[in-house]
């Protein structure tokens, strides 16, 4: 089915823009009507999720709820929409935390109000944009979209000392691995079309496109810069710990839970489906980059004095472990690695709630200036524990599923690797742990703590949903697993498949060109499937 009936992701992607149509022509003085504009236009966007994850079917691995519409006939680019398992829980997140970050924003920013609500609500579309999409040319629009209000979250409503270096060098880094994405998209845009005859940036059916070996070495490559730099991995990730700590509180807690998974995202969707061979050769060499990213960002958080950029530390360490799980091309770790992309969404995400929740209290978020917190803020200790203990991975909570599953389906084919990488997650509890006991156990030290005030209702009403998933997917996780497994295999099939034609095909040039008469045989190998296998995947 070409189109749905109802066009639910049309809707959860352009929701939030409607509401920043609206805050464009309100009065910027008055500020609570306009939180109250932004946050039933996040719950609606929520509302309207959950409609769509009710009409998915968990059993299906095709895209569901698609939508499609020519844009630019003469170009090829088509407004072409679908989620499968594997985006939907994405979705789900960004969703979730939409009215998060509104409700947690609703003292902290004072400044400029209108701007960064409608900054908020544009950047939504964009990261839910980017889950949706079908079309290349479209994915790249959102991709770019998402730029422009993180760099000004940053660079506006930052910490006043670093924030412009860190919102120029964020953009920096993204521009460079987005131009070169977008060389690879034109390149492979070109060569489809010039084998196949039609020119177009559906992705669907340039799934289909065999790309010879020596190309795909280079597209995989450009591709994977760009989704490298946004996870972050080692060694692309010395812009992160600068964002995240000059950005304000509901900016770090929208890169870490959404921004940086539009790059683990992008590897999924994209770069491996798309250049299999490519993928699959260099996943040795992922795979040891991800260890080494696991170690090297636990080992560096041990040793901050910050609260706020050991978060950051611990988000390398983490998405290390998703990056892990996904090269390893196992059914387990594949599905933990995108079960872990919620996890570290909903525990980092909370981290940084917290770490803003101390700091407007305090307006520090050195470790030196705490101690004793638990003794006048207990309601805080109880919330602040149970993340704690999630981006640890402690078996009953979120985190112990995902990363037992990447342990499992890596240790299959890197066995080494698994190895290594289990230390990651003793390292994490050291540096956690330790942080959290300096932060909230022994005595009062600074008198600044003693009438610290213990969290209200709106700080309560933000932190509970993130917790009520996390005790969620630790206790039953096959709420999740379960609608992402079928996609998961396909996705795994896809690239297996992919791969083992386009080495035949090939073994058959080479053939052909030592035999001439075999050319025949060879014409005849690949286009009856290339051109048919868009509406053949549409059709299933």
């Amino acid at each position: 089915m070409e189109n749905v009936s109802f066009p639910y992701l049309s809707l959860v992607t352009f929701a939030p823009l409607v509401g920043a149509a609206i805050l464009l022509f309100m009065n910027r003085e008055n500020q609570t009507a306009m939180r109250w504009v932004a946050l039933i236009t996040m719950l609606a966007d929520l509302a309207i999720s959950l409609f769509a994850y009710a009409a998915f079917d968990s059993t299906s691995a095709t895209m569901q709820l698609r939508e499609s519409h020519v844009w630019v006939r003469e170009w090829g680019i088509s407004y072409k929409m679908g989620i499968d398992g594997i985006s939907l829980f994405l979705i789900l997140l960004t969703t979730l935390l939409g009215p998060i970050v509104i409700l947690a924003s609703w003292e902290d920013i004072r400044l400029r109000v209108k701007e960064f609500l409608v900054c908020l609500l544009v950047l939504q579309t964009g990261m839910i944009g980017v889950f949706v999409a079908l079309d290349v040319f479209l994915f790249y629009v959102f991709w770019e979209v998402m730029l422009i209000p993180m760099y000004l979250l940053i660079g506006v409503w930052g910490n006043p000392a670093r924030k412009l270096y860190a919102a120029i060098k964020f953009v920096l880094y993204t521009i460079v691995g987005s131009l070169l994405m977008l060389v690879a998209i034109l390149t492979l845009y070109y060569m489809a079309g010039n084998a196949t005859g039609t020119y177009t940036f559906d992705l669907l059916k340039l799934y289909e496109f065999p790309v010879p070996l020596q190309a795909q070495f280079w597209m995989f490559l450009a591709f994977f810069l760009a989704f490298a730099i946004k996870v972050p991995m080692f060694p692309f990730h010395t812009w992160l710990p600068d964002a995240h700590t000059e950005a304000p509180t509901v900016g770090s807690v929208v890169l870490a839970a959404v921004l940086l998974k539009m790059g683990t995202y992008g590897f999924v969707r994209y770069a491996i489906p798309l250049f299999p061979n490519a993928a699959v050769d260099a996943a040795w060499w992922v795979c040891l980059l991800a260890v080494i990213g696991i170690i090297y960002g636990a080992w560096v958080a041990m040793v901050q004095d910050d609260v706020k950029r050991l978060v950051a530390f611990s988000s390398v360490s983490h998405l290390g472990f998703v990056m892990l799980g996904m090269f390893a091309f196992t059914t387990q770790g594949v599905q933990g690695s995108i079960l872990q992309m919620i996890n570290h969404g909903l525990s980092t995400g909370a981290l940084f709630l917290i770490v803003g929740m101390i700091y407007e209290r305090r307006h520090t978020r050195l470790i030196s200036e705490f101690g004793g917190l638990s003794k006048v803020m207990p309601l805080f200790a109880i919330f602040f524990m149970i993340v704690t203990l999630s981006s640890i991975g402690l078996p009953g909570l979120n985190g112990f599923i995902g990363e037992f599953l990447i342990l499992l389906g890596a240790f299959r084919v890197y066995p080494w690797y698994a190895v290594i990488a289990a230390s990651g997650v003793i390292f994490a509890a050291v540096y956690m742990l330790w942080m959290f006991q300096r932060v909230m156990f022994g005595q009062v030290t600074n008198a600044k703590n003693l009438g610290l005030k213990d969290m209200s209702s709106r700080e309560v009403a933000v932190l509970l949903p993130i917790v009520v998933f996390i005790v969620w997917i630790g206790v039953y996780p096959n709420t999740f697993l379960q609608p992402m497994e079928p996609a998961v295999k396909n996705f795994i099939r896809q690239v297996e498949t992919k791969r083992t034609a386009i080495l035949s095909l090939e073994k058959a040039k080479k053939e052909a060109v030592a035999d001439p008469a075999s050319s025949v045989k060879l014409t005849a190998s690949w286009p009856t499937s290339r051109q048919s296998g868009g509406e053949k995947q549409e059709a299933r």
